[in-house]
């Protein structure tokens, strides 16, 4: 098991907290809380050891488009970096809902 974080700055409000996904057979579930901080920051517990730099990779090309204040709270089970970019753009378009 590895826990790891990682900060962007970040410019944009979402409106509400949001959660998607479940933990388990190759899944996560990804929380997301609005912050009041100018920054978005990503806390990350995951059953894979080293791949640190893959999900920094993840989070570059995310908060290219999306810099969200908030903190995003991830639990992993080893889901592929696809997966963790789409459950990114779901709670992302589930805490904007109004």
């Amino acid at each position: 098991m590895e826990s790891f974080s990682f900060k962007y700055p970040a410019t944009k409000n979402i409106t509400q907290r949001a959660h998607i996904g479940v933990v388990g057979s190759g899944d996560l579930e990804i929380l997301i809380n609005p912050s009041e901080k100018e920054e978005t920051e990503f806390i990350i517990r995951t059953a894979s050891d080293g791949f640190k730099q893959t999900w920094k990779a993840v989070f570059d090309r995310f908060i290219a488009l999306n810099d969200f204040k908030a903190v995003i709270t991830i639990n992993d089970f080893g889901a592929t970096p696809g997966v963790v970019s789409l459950r990114l753009a779901q709670v992302i378009e589930i805490a904007n809902q109004k």
